[in-house]
């Protein structure tokens, strides 16, 4: 017991020394507001906080992550191809690329894959 309260009180100084040390040595100062400040998306946040949207960012955005879910959704579908049969496996894949595809399709007849509009 007691060994173990003076272990846990020399982890607690050594951790509190070092974590005094590193800030004693960092270089951040407080006239450094631009690294402070967040950052979102290429805006400055030292603007006008209402300024207009790019409407074709915010669906390149969804798209990305329409396409990501879909992806994460597709990774299951290998290992289940040794459980079930291969017709059912393929009609079942089959629908859901065939899906993907469409939205791709769609996506590229509005023309919101192209950056210059």
């Amino acid at each position: 017991m007691i060994m173990t309260l003076s272990l846990s009180i020399i982890i607690f100084i050594i951790s509190n020394f070092f974590i005094f040390l590193s800030l004693t040595i960092s270089k951040k100062s407080l006239l450094d507001r631009e690294k402070c400040s967040p950052f979102e998306c290429g805006f400055d946040p030292k603007s006008i906080p209402r300024i207009p949207f790019s409407l074709h960012f915010f669906l390149i955005t969804i798209i990305f992550l329409i396409f990501d879910v879909e992806i994460a959704l597709i990774f299951p579908m290998i290992p289940s191809f040794s459980m079930v049969n291969f017709f059912t496996w393929w009609k079942v894949s089959s629908f859901f690329i065939i899906m993907l595809l469409l939205g791709l399709y769609h996506e590229w007849n509005q023309n919101m894959l192209n950056w210059t509009n």
